[in-house]
């Protein structure tokens, strides 16, 4: 009897869990989903997609994937099914189809964040309007020679600093001086005036963004950014910075939103203006330290900035800094090669139906930058670091094969205000400054970019 029973669940559980991979290997849809494989049950293709690499080549999962499956493919990652694009129309094409079929998405992690019922997922007028806020305060177009001088006033007094040490570790050194602008345009932030220090504390929760859900409500910092919001909206004190606009809004009748997603806004602002920020002017300095070509026309493009001065060591003007063609290009090659956002997410909020493909309703849609950047029909040795190959084509911002300030209506308000500072802290450092490098300069992308060894050179002030 006993045999026949234990047989019988054994049948049972074989069934049941036959059937259940089946649908995880096959999920429902109301059409033809793209190729590729759901992976494992429960862990999907999560393990291999984070795998280290040590080049600034596609990872080797999208591009193993690429050649098997084509520029559009499906899989499961960290229990949610995606369907990745490497495809320049396609991704175009979900950048403008914002707020229609799909909208912002992140890691969980990421989005119990920084609200994932608040400010980013926000479409319509809502967002709009919180578009032109952060776009009227960071704009360098609306506020040119304000914004010019507190960077360069910021870019003199750091690299003074630097030249004072005998070596500097470059992403810690410019992670505290990118910060220290960011924080405070936002808010006005003195660390003098909190017991923690903020910038610890915020580098500290960007290692596990893409990692388990945290409990973030909880930290000191958020606690810290609450307190903050929450005294400057009693205090009739004006600073002159975000927070402002913010405890302005916050005042009116119908506010659009309250101190806790006030909180939850400012933090997406940090994140956004201060660590891409030094994160891409890190890696100018690495990829300009190894092509002497390359400083030998940016130094000559700003020395010639100063020799058409009546005084040498006057400002930076708003001329003077739309001249540094050399220098953009210096910037969009970084950005194109690093790819510091390694992917950008978006969530089906409906079904879509292109190329004779159905993504379902609720699957998070992947956008690959790299894939883009490092197509070698767009880019000759796309994996070369070649300034010149942007030349006569201007400014980039964003393109269908350019993406590294996103795309569509969320595309980086404060791209030009980024741009900016890196345009200005290069000027200074070639011009004012040598440097010499010590050691350093490894990558491991896993999937951000992290430098293992650091980045470390020794900085001397020109005589």
């Amino acid at each position: 009897m006993w045999p026949l029973a234990l047989c019988l669940v054994a049948l049972v559980v074989i069934v049941w869990t036959t059937n259940w991979i089946y649908k995880w290997s096959n999920p429902i849809c109301n059409g033809k989903l793209p190729p590729g494989s759901m992976g494992l049950p429960v862990l999907g293709e999560t393990i291999q997609f984070f795998k280290s690499q040590t080049s600034f080549d596609i990872p080797p999962f999208i591009k193993d994937r690429m050649k098997r499956y084509g520029p559009v493919f499906k899989t499961n990652l960290v229990c949610h099914p995606v369907v990745v694009s490497t495809d320049p129309e396609f991704s175009h094409f979900i950048f403008q189809e914002e707020g229609k079929s799909v909208v912002f998405w992140y890691m969980d992690s990421f989005m119990k964040l920084i609200g994932q019922d608040k400010l980013t997922t926000s479409t319509g007028a809502m967002h709009k309007s919180l578009r032109n806020m952060v776009m009227d305060h960071y704009s360098p177009n609306k506020q040119k020679e304000k914004i010019l001088f507190e960077i360069e006033d910021v870019a003199r007094r750091n690299l003074a600093i630097w030249s004072k040490q005998d070596s500097v570790e470059v992403k810690e050194v410019v992670t505290t001086m990118s910060f220290g602008l960011s924080s405070m345009k936002t808010m006005s932030y003195d660390p003098s005036m909190h017991a923690e220090n903020l910038k610890d504390r915020f580098t500290t929760f960007l290692k596990g963004l893409i990692s388990f859900p945290l409990d973030i409500p909880g930290t000191v910092f958020n606690k810290c950014l609450k307190v903050m919001v929450n005294e400057r909206f009693y205090s009739t004190k004006k600073h002159g910075d975000f927070l402002d606009v913010l405890v302005e809004e916050m005042k009116k009748e119908e506010p659009l939103y309250n101190v806790e997603s006030a909180a939850y806004f400012l933090f997406a602002i940090l994140f956004a203006s201060f660590e891409t920020v030094s994160l891409a002017l890190t890696l100018a300095i690495n990829f300009i330290s190894e092509h002497p070509s390359v400083l030998k026309e940016l130094t000559d493009e700003h020395e010639a900035i100063l020799k058409n001065r009546e005084n040498v060591d006057s400002s930076l003007t708003w001329n003077e800094y739309k001249s540094m063609t050399f220098t953009s290009h210096v910037i969009d090659e970084t950005l194109r090669l690093a790819n510091i956002a390694p992917f950008v997410l978006r969530r089906a909020i409906k079904e879509i139906h292109v190329d004779g493909y159905t993504i379902p309703a609720g699957w998070t849609i992947m956008v690959c930058p790299p894939a883009l950047h490092l197509n070698p029909e767009k880019y000759e040795d796309a994996l070369t670091f070649n300034p010149w190959r942007w030349k006569g084509q201007g400014s980039n911002t964003a393109s269908k094969s350019f993406m590294a300030f996103g795309g569509g209506m969320r595309q980086c308000a404060g791209a030009e205000f980024a741009k900016l500072q890196l345009s200005v802290v290069l000027h200074f450092l070639v011009t004012k400054y040598r440097w010499t490098k010590i050691k350093g300069g490894e990558i491991v992308r896993n999937p951000g970019i992290v430098f293992p060894n650091g980045l470390h050179i020794k900085v001397t002030e020109n005589s």
